[in-house]
């Protein structure tokens, strides 16, 4: 293919479901430019919410259900309560297309996702999202990694409502000092808090599984920003990191989430690609 008709090919077009603060910065960076893709439709629940906002953008999308999102768009952005994750994944990699998904947790009750996928031709992307390193970790996993241990640090508005905290009656509205609430996998994390601990199950599908990723989630009062620190023990590297992410409108989520979904659809048709 001559570059000339590598410019002259129709552009990726883009469809968003969800727009919380991570779909409103992807949506709008979409509006901004970003080479080779185009912004065709957001998916919502309250359209008339956001109709003023999309009515603002230099070419606004169509507003649809998220069952007609795959006739539309090739490449699908969830930024959705974890419960639509399938409702949304499955009609675009069934037709061999890509989907973005944050709400990683859910992939762990609907791993089938991934072979649905596999037989069709289509891609679950999982963006780097709020925690460093992922990159490291794949390369780790090549070879083999012994052990995973990751240290949450949180606001404790940031997990207020969580299940975990709800199902045990664990009081952290009123505590004054760091207050341990869980010790367990990635896996029951994932079911315990799932609005909180997507990175822990994005880290555990890079490396050694959510069964054998190991996480430790802390409420500090004295904080205002999420803490992650992460400690692999591999055969070809040891190596820690931790990142401290500042929450965006939502509590529960960083800023940096919707910046990572960005990166990667400017990796798509980028002429220099950085990482793996």
């Amino acid at each position: 293919m001559t570059d000339s008709s590598k410019h002259a090919s129709a552009p990726l077009r883009v469809a968003i479901v969800g727009l919380g603060p991570i779909g409103i910065g992807v949506m709008e960076a979409l509006d901004r430019g970003i080479d080779g893709l185009v912004l065709s439709a957001v998916s919502v629940n309250h359209p008339d919410k956001h109709r003023e906002r999309l009515t603002k953008l230099a070419k606004p999308p169509a507003i649809l259900p998220i069952d007609a999102l795959a006739d539309v768009a090739d490449i699908v952005v969830e930024c959705a309560p974890s419960k639509l994750v399938r409702s949304i994944v499955a009609p675009f990699v069934k037709a061999g297309k890509t989907a973005v998904v944050l709400s990683v947790g859910a992939l762990l009750e609907n791993d089938d996702l991934i072979d649905l996928a596999r037989q069709n031709g289509g891609q679950i992307i999982v963006p780097t999202g709020a925690l460093i390193g992922l990159d490291a970790v794949t390369a780790a996993a090549v070879g083999e990694i012994h052990s995973v241990r990751m240290v949450t640090r949180k606001p404790v508005r940031g997990l207020a409502g969580a299940p975990y905290i709800v199902e045990n009656k664990i009081d952290i509205d009123d505590i004054t000092e760091p207050l341990k609430i869980f010790d367990g996998t990635a896996r029951e994390a994932a079911k315990g808090f799932p609005a909180n601990l997507n990175v822990a199950v994005a880290l555990s599908l890079a490396g050694i599984g959510p069964d054998r990723t190991k996480l430790e989630i802390w409420a500090d009062p004295a904080l205002t920003r999420n803490t992650h620190r992460i400690d692999v023990e591999s055969d070809s590297a040891r190596f820690s990191m931790s990142i401290e992410n500042i929450p965006s409108e939502n509590p529960k989520t960083g800023r940096i989430t919707a910046l990572s979904v960005i990166a990667w659809l400017r990796k798509l048709h980028a002429p220099l690609r950085v990482g793996t």
